[in-house]
């Protein structure tokens, strides 16, 4: 494995991941996305994330890369300056950024929806728990959070590259589910609600809404019908990425 080592904070390439960190616009033109942490990028190797580049720091050993990876080696004090995270985990890594195309039918049983969820840590987290109870894909909807934001990637754990995920307009996702057999299952109140308990949720699609005001009316408008999480009565809600998690374990149960 041929290494090459970085001496300056003002070298392109360290500029150039620096942009990939900060600007979804800027990892759109690339087409490349940046994650930081050797467990990750254990990961990333393992389930065969279309790697570019790996950078680390001095003293930190990396896995095995495939190969025509580019491998760059920095002092701590660079890794610091150029890592997302406040506390560097010795390595970064980009990779292509890939944004499927819908399919024309769905041959899963589990679906998740997320409709305007815009904090990355929850995004990733959902995709996490996603992959652990084997949901069959995530449809983003409606201004979520990007899902190649390093605080995205960071929090999947290794899900975004195992998990299969879509973005698509409320439209769309209306067409697909339809073609496809599947019902849509939104987490909210109206009159035909149900409690989670009574709920059939053997081949759907669940919606979750945004941390702020739940599923649009938008999305509402689609749903075949409509759950509610039993909880106390003096909590009024979950946390997005809760919500998911009780829907996600439902589904899979």
């Amino acid at each position: 494995m041929q290494i090459e080592t970085i001496t300056s904070r003002h070298n392109a390439y360290l500029t150039h991941l620096r942009k990939l960190a900060s600007s979804r616009a800027y990892r759109d033109e690339c087409g490349e996305y940046l994650g930081d942490g050797v467990k990750l990028l254990r990961e990333a190797a393992q389930w065969g994330a279309p790697l570019q580049t790996v950078v680390f720091s001095e003293g930190v050993e990396i896995p095995k890369l495939p190969e025509g990876v580019r491998v760059v080696r920095v002092s701590a004090e660079l890794m610091k300056s150029v890592s997302p995270a406040e506390t560097p985990q010795g390595a970064l890594f980009t990779a292509r950024l890939e944004r499927p195309a819908l399919p024309e039918k769905l041959d899963g049983a589990h679906y998740l929806v997320l409709d305007g969820v815009q904090d990355p840590g929850n995004m990733g987290t959902i995709l996490r728990t996603a992959d652990a109870f084997e949901c069959d894909g995530v449809f983003l909807v409606n201004a979520c959070a990007d899902l190649y934001n390093p605080k995205t990637v960071r929090a999947t754990m290794g899900a975004i590259f195992r998990c299969r995920v879509w973005t698509c307009t409320a439209e769309e996702l209306a067409a697909l589910l339809q073609r496809s057999g599947l019902p849509l299952c939104g987490a909210a109140l109206r009159g035909d609600t149900v409690s989670l308990r009574d709920a059939d949720l053997s081949r759907a699609a669940a919606a979750i809404g945004s941390e702020g005001r739940g599923l649009s009316d938008e999305l509402l408008n689609l749903c075949d019908r409509t759950v509610r999480i039993p909880m106390s009565e003096r909590c009024e809600s979950l946390n997005a990425a809760i919500a998911a998690s009780v829907l996600l374990w439902e589904m899979y149960r």
